[in-house]
């Protein structure tokens, strides 16, 4: 791999680059990895959709598994509930990226994806400080939630955590900071699942270069939001402007499709 080559393919892409940090910082200072937002700058730049969801995939993994080193530890999971979650999501994750799917239905799922993960940022208002006593949930339904969220994760190209924290906290599940632990967990072993599931699929392809050039922009604003986005900014507002970009261009996606 040639510099010359790298610094030519950070040229012409230095704007996807920009925000592909900027979301990295933003994200992570909420326990998010940001695929949503990396497949929306994706879906409106001229890469070719196939790549579109391993892309984002590899740089959520990158922005996360940082951070679940960190939960660890720090011993902010509690496996007995987590296992539950993860235990459909990450076969139906792997299946979800498999899915051979269309231009049109993969930009049409995008699309509404985006715009539901909006809408469950927008209204995931509560930052519970302190760990709650929660009601049991059943096995059965963590689970039947984990992998409806995996499936649909593996086919856009997400890990699912703006779906599954907002879901956790709704129903006092625990602590935010257990909630923000859980979501990165549940983020790497969803896009891990998914982007196998990708590789594994005749016609993967993915542009390399690029994608190292990405990760190591969303690893460097991965680093910057875990250690200084919370001292400055309040996680709920800068869930709401995430929803208001996400939800802009889901409208702009739809409307061209």
């Amino acid at each position: 791999m040639e510099i010359n080559t790298l610094l030519k393919i950070a040229i012409e892409n230095w704007i996807v680059l920009l925000l592909f940090f900027s979301i990295a910082i933003l994200y992570s200072s909420v326990g998010f990895g940001g695929g949503s937002s990396y497949l929306a700058v994706l879906a409106l730049s001229s890469l070719a959709f196939p790549q579109i969801r391993a892309t984002a995939l590899l740089c959520n993994i990158v922005v996360v598994g940082g951070s679940v080193i960190i939960y660890a530890k720090n011993k902010e999971y509690n496996w007995r509930k987590v296992i539950p979650l993860i235990t459909l999501s990450i076969p139906l994750s792997f299946l979800g990226g498999y899915l051979r799917i269309n231009e049109s239905f993969f930009f049409i799922l995008l699309g509404l994806t985006l715009l539901a993960a909006a809408i469950a940022m927008w209204n995931s208002n509560q930052t519970i400080t302190t760990a709650l006593e929660s009601t049991k949930k059943s096995y059965l339904k963590n689970g039947l939630y984990g992998g409806i969220i995996g499936l649909i994760s593996g086919m856009v190209g997400i890990g699912g955590g703006v779906f599954l924290a907002p879901l956790l906290h709704l129903s006092h599940w625990d602590s935010s900071q257990k909630i923000a632990a859980t979501a990165s967990f549940f983020i790497l072993v969803n896009s891990l699942s998914g982007f196998i599931g990708q590789s594994t699929n005749p016609n993967f392809t993915l542009d390399w270069n690029l994608a190292l050039l990405l990760s190591a922009m969303v690893f460097l604003g991965g680093q910057i939001g875990v250690r200084l986005s919370y001292r400055f900014f309040s996680p709920i507002v800068l869930k709401k402007a995430t929803a208001i970009l996400i939800a802009f261009v889901s409208v702009k996606i739809l409307s061209g499709v």
